[in-house]
């Protein structure tokens, strides 16, 4: 990689650090649309997309534990409920990121920017309540992590858009217990997708050294790097800043910036 392109990929990763903490996402719909601009230059749309998937899978999974660590100490993270939806979500996320290597590139970009617009909808129109009060029991946690975590892998994310409003519409917590407990659940998902895109890309035969640096599977751990450097700081300056800000504005930021990324994928804007 040049020059220009790491600098692109740390700056990236200063937002996605701070995205990821303050909101409880992976940062996916920044690095995302990022990467795949930088690969679908001299890649293939199809193992472009499938690379940012991947490696923004790769980036997400120590970010998350970043963040994840911070809304700890905060006491805003619900474990019990975490490795639950966590545990079962992995497994979805495998199955979900296999599938996606069978598709074409203009199907995985939609369905990104679908399954995100549809999060920032119901986030933005439901009513979250002020104190936690979880619901439902380990059966229905395990099938909706199943379910998330099969959505993430399949437009490789780490599912922070999806699990915040599950755990704050459908399991009852809290916006700041919702955002802190779907970091935990982001390090079991991230870490599974990104190992269902690296395998299934050494089934495709990509391994070796491409015009953006070396591909294991559809994992680009040159760029992986680039972002981490300042992605796993920041996690930690944006979950201490999520806890400053009122729950309105932290589910009003998280729905704006989840559409501005979604309209690009899309090439609306």
């Amino acid at each position: 990689m040049d020059l220009v392109t790491i600098a692109v990929l740390v700056l990236t990763g200063i937002g996605v650090g701070f995205a990821s903490g303050l909101l409880g996402v992976g940062g996916c719909f920044i690095m995302v649309p990022v990467l795949y601009w930088i690969y679908s230059a001299v890649l293939d749309p199809k193992v472009a997309i499938l690379t940012a998937f991947g490696t923004n899978l790769g980036v997400v999974f120590p970010t998350a534990i970043s963040g994840a660590y911070r809304h700890s100490k905060k006491k805003a993270v619900n474990f019990r409920i975490a490795l639950v939806i966590g545990a079962f979500g992995a497994l979805g996320a495998v199955f979900g990121s296999t599938v996606a290597t069978f598709l074409p590139a203009k199907i995985l970009k939609t369905a990104f920017a679908i399954v995100i617009i549809a999060s920032a909808i119901r986030m933005l129109t439901s009513k979250p309540p002020k104190e936690s009060k979880a619901v439902g029991n380990p059966i229905l946690w395990a099938i909706l992590g199943f379910i998330a975590g099969a959505f993430s892998g399949f437009v490789g994310i780490g599912g922070g858009v999806i699990i915040v409003p599950i755990l704050a519409i459908i399991v009852g917590l809290r916006i700041h217990e919702a955002v802190g407990t779907s970091t935990a659940v982001m390090a079991f998902t991230s870490l599974a997708g990104l190992i269902g895109y690296i395998l299934n890309g050494l089934r495709d035969g990509i391994f070796g050294c491409f015009p953006v640096g070396h591909l294991v599977g559809y994992f680009n751990p040159e760029s992986c790097l680039a972002l981490a450097v300042t992605s796993v700081p920041m996690a930690q300056v944006g979950a201490t800043f999520g806890h400053v800000l009122p729950a309105k504005w932290l589910k009003l930021a998280f729905v704006v910036v989840m559409l501005y990324m979604a309209m690009k994928m899309l090439g609306v804007l």
